[in-house]
């Protein structure tokens, strides 16, 4: 039996299914690295988005080593196409962000970051989310480490499962 997703979900439509592809990162505090990705959109009929999202570890050759960061959540989307996004880690910290949803881009910030007494010191994030062609491209900006918020990750990815809707113009 398949669910009709909530209808405040209708301007996050486009994100339902899995995207896989591959992306960059870097930070002041580690050395440069490519990485490969996977995050998921799912709903229940519930008025939110569920995410996940894992990462790994590519060679120069794109081989896939070891697992790098994962992060999973809820994304809330809000009249006047305003969306909270909630994220959790399980390096120990978890974000509340605040963001806009305009068409296939959506731009966020964090209005908070909570954190376990052994997680690394995240302080801030920011991303963006859009449509490029049929991928889905995002930046990440992180506060971290007694650094400014600055660029940490970067990627593209295709459509790997799920079907594609197009959102609404309006």
């Amino acid at each position: 039996m398949e669910i009709e997703p909530h209808p405040s979900l209708r301007p996050l439509l486009y994100l339902l299914g899995r995207w896989e592809g591959a992306g960059v990162g870097g930070y002041p505090t580690i050395e440069s690295f490519r990485f490969g990705q996977e995050i998921s959109f799912s709903h229940n009929g519930k008025p939110y988005l569920i995410y996940s999202s894992r990462t790994w570890l590519l060679d120069d050759e794109g081989a896939i080593g070891r697992p790098l960061a994962m992060e999973t959540g809820f994304w809330r989307p809000q009249p006047g196409n305003q969306l909270e996004v909630l994220l959790a880690h399980p390096t120990g910290f978890a974000e509340v962000y605040l963001g806009q949803i305009s068409g296939t881009k959506i731009e966020m910030a964090t209005d908070a970051v909570v954190r376990t007494s052994s997680a690394k010191e995240v302080t801030a994030g920011r991303r963006l989310y859009g449509l490029i062609g049929t991928d889905l491209g995002y930046a990440y900006d992180m506060a971290a480490i007694g650094q400014p918020l600055q660029s940490h990750l970067s990627a593209q990815l295709k459509r790997a499962g799920g079907v594609a809707e197009t959102p609404e113009r309006g």
